[in-house]
C-alpha cells in the first residue's frame, strides 16, 4: 500500500468508526456564541463575557476601530466596542479568533500547511464579504445576511484541520505535502460536514463545508454557497473549476461582469473586510 493510500485508509476508517478526533472551539468562543444566541442578552452582559479573555478583548477593540466599521471616533473600552460591532458580528469574530488558535502545529511541514490553509481562508472570507457587499449594493437584495455569510466563509474549509492533525500524529510517515494534498482533496469536505454538525452550526453550513467544490450542487436561489465559491474563485482556490465558477457567478446574477471585481471600490471593500481578521 502506498503511503498516501495508507493515510487515506486511516482517515476513512476513523471517519466510518466515528473515532476521528474533531476540533473543538475554545471555551471563550463557546461562551460568546451561547451568549449571543440568548434572546435576553444585552450589550453590557456580552461585554462582561468578552472581558474574560484579554486577547479577544484586544481584538474587539481593534476591530471596532478598523476601517471596516467606518467610524472616525476611536473606542477605548469593551462596552464601546461591543456597542459598535453588534452581537451577531461579535459571535463571528470570536469564532474566527478561536479557529485561528486551532491552526497550530509543532511539525514544520504541518505548520506550513496550516498557515497556508488559514491564510487562504482569510482571503476567501474577505473576498466573499466584498462580493456580498457589492451584490447587495447593486441588486438591493437583502434576503441574505452578511453575518451568516461571513461565518460560512470562515468555516467552509474546516475539514482540512483533522487531516493535518492526523498527519502530525504520524509525522515520520505522513507529514509530506503530497500525501496531505491528496487526503485533503478527497476527504476534507466530508470531514468538514461532520465538524459543522458537531459544532451545531446547522445544515446550511454542513452543505457549504461538504459541497463548496461540488459544482453539481447548485441552489435554486442565490445563497451563501455562491458567495463562498466566489470568495474561493477570487482567492485562486477553485483549481481547474475556476472558469466554471466564473461563469456561474455571472449566470446567477452575483455580478454583471467579472471585471467589477477588479475595481478600486471592490479592492477597498476587500481590504477593509480583511482588516477584521488581521
Amino acid at each position: 500500500m502506498s503511503t498516501e493510500n495508507a493515510l487515506l485508509t486511516i482517515l476513512v476508517e476513523k471517519i466510518n468508526n466515528d473515532t476521528l478526533v474533531l476540533p473543538t472551539l475554545p471555551a471563550i468562543a463557546l461562551k460568546v456564541r451561547k451568549a449571543a444566541d440568548d434572546p435576553d442578552i444585552n450589550l453590557h452582559a456580552m461585554g462582561d463575557v468578552i472581558s474574560q479573555d484579554p486577547s479577544l478583548s484586544a481584538r474587539m477593540i481593534k476591530i471596532a476601530n478598523s476601517a471596516y466599521m467606518g467610524r472616525s471616533v476611536k473606542v477605548e473600552s469593551i462596552s464601546q466596542a461591543v456597542t459598535r460591532i453588534g452581537l451577531t458580528q461579535i459571535k463571528n469574530i470570536a469564532t474566527a479568533l478561536a479557529m485561528e488558535q486551532l491552526f497550530v502545529s509543532k511539525n514544520d511541514v504541518v505548520k506550513a500547511e496550516m498557515d497556508k490553509v488559514w491564510n487562504s481562508t482569510i482571503n476567501v472570507v474577505s473576498n466573499a464579504m466584498a462580493a456580498f457587499q457589492h451584490y447587495v449594493k447593486e441588486t438591493k437584495n437583502r434576503d441574505l445576511s452578511m453575518d451568516t455569510m461571513t461565518l460560512a466563509a470562515l468555516v467552509y474549509n474546516i475539514g482540512v484541520l483533522p487531516i493535518l492533525t492526523e498527519a502530525e500524529r504520524h509525522e515520520e510517515v505522513f507529514a509530506n505535502p503530497t500525501f496531505l494534498n491528496v487526503a485533503i482533496q478527497k476527504l476534507a469536505g466530508r470531514i468538514g460536514g461532520q465538524i459543522m454538525r458537531e459544532w451545531g452550526f446547522g445544515e446550511q453550513f454542513v452543505n457549504i463545508a461538504e459541497n463548496w467544490k461540488n459544482l453539481q450542487v447548485i441552489p435554486e436561489k442565490v445563497s451563501y454557497l455562491d458567495f463562498v465559491r466566489v470568495g474561493a474563485y477570487l482567492s485562486d482556490q477553485m483549481g481547474s473549476q475556476k472558469d466554471s465558477v466564473a461563469n456561474l457567478t455571472v449566470q446567477r446574477g452575483l455580478v454583471k461582469e467579472l471585471s467589477e471585481y477588479n475595481s478600486d471600490d471592490f479592492a477597498e471593500m476587500r481590504n477593509n473586510a480583511k482588516s477584521i481578521f488581521a
